[in-house]
């Protein structure tokens, strides 16, 4: 069996970078058709088609992806070879790119990377964004998963699969001077302004049910679909926040909001969304494939376990 031509492969590589024959062949200083003769052999090599053509554009396949990460990984070794003998080490690394909803609670993303973060061996790519945009990309292979709190449409020409990695609770959350003392839910629910999701969040419309079955006609200060920006508005007592506690983690943990309680029925689930593939990135598969030892938290009370959890469902 004849050996890759790595000729072939740098071809590749460029128009793989490029998106474009012409561009290619500028770079390469050679003609557009000695470029696609050179993919055509590389294609006829490897037994799998590597791009598609979308209009004028070249857009890799799954198996052209793999096959520029498999080629990026090699051209780099070229130059670790010139970065040690000239005293300037480098280090191979895996890359696992993640498409994440731009609303989605940063503290939430970071709990389900968190088993990938800090490894020498790997580099995490992350791309925020809307949710049509990031299944677009998932779709050209140019990302590996997609985080979201909804589970995208799903029929014979949208094939997503929706792990969900996480379920967190929502809650009423406020600062202490809002809160005050001996107030009860209900009470502060109609009482005081309130920081809402969007009409668009997943749970909005459980919220707006429980109002009607309250007969609460809310006070709202703010309707928000960016989970960062809710964290900003209830630290700044701007009214009482409706949001996963996950989101606010850190500010509960110092007292600085405190957790008047939860709602009954009511959840944000998280997913990550992939594609069926023939090459799975062996990374994903880590985190999909993370659970717990329950032996770990044989010591631990129900809050720290819960905390836990929180943090590293995935």
């Amino acid at each position: 069996m004849p050996e890759l031509n790595f000729h072939h492969l740098r071809y590749f590589h460029a128009v793989a970078h490029e998106g474009n024959l012409t561009r290619a062949a500028e770079r390469l200083n050679v003609s557009q058709s000695a470029v696609s003769s050179q993919l055509r052999h590389l294609e006829e090599r490897l037994g799998q088609p590597l791009f598609e053509r979308r209009g004028r554009s070249l857009v890799l396949t799954e198996a052209g992806r793999i096959a520029l990460d498999h080629a990026d990984s090699i051209f780099a070794t070229g130059e670790d070879l010139l970065n040690t003998l000239g005293e300037r080490r480098s280090g191979r690394r895996e890359v696992l790119r993640v498409g994440s909803l731009a609303t989605l609670s940063r503290n939430f993303q970071i709990g389900f990377l968190r088993p990938l973060l800090g490894r020498d061996d790997v580099e995490v790519v992350i791309r925020s964004g809307a949710l049509g945009d990031l299944l677009n990309n998932l779709e050209a292979h140019r990302l590996d998963v997609v985080l979201a709190n909804m589970a995208p449409p799903r029929d014979a020409a949208t094939p997503w699969i929706s792990h969900a990695i996480a379920e967190q609770p929502v809650s009423l959350i406020g600062t202490p001077d809002r809160i005050g003392t001996n107030a009860a839910f209900e009470v502060l629910l109609a009482r005081e302004p309130l920081v809402l999701p969007t009409v668009e969040s997943s749970i909005r419309s459980g919220i707006d049910a429980l109002f009607d079955r309250l007969h609460i006609r809310p006070r709202i200060a703010a309707e928000v679909d960016d989970m960062a920006m809710i964290r900003l508005l209830a630290r700044e007592g701007a009214g009482l926040a409706v949001v996963p506690p996950i989101v606010v983690k850190d500010e509960l943990e110092n007292g600085r909001l405190v957790e008047v309680d939860r709602f009954p029925q009511l959840s944000e689930i998280f997913y990550a969304v992939t594609l069926s593939r023939r090459f799975p990135n062996p990374l994903l598969r880590q985190l999909l494939g993370w659970s717990p030892d329950p032996l770990y938290f044989r010591d631990w009370g129900a809050k720290e376990t819960l905390n836990y959890l929180a943090i590293r469902s995935c």
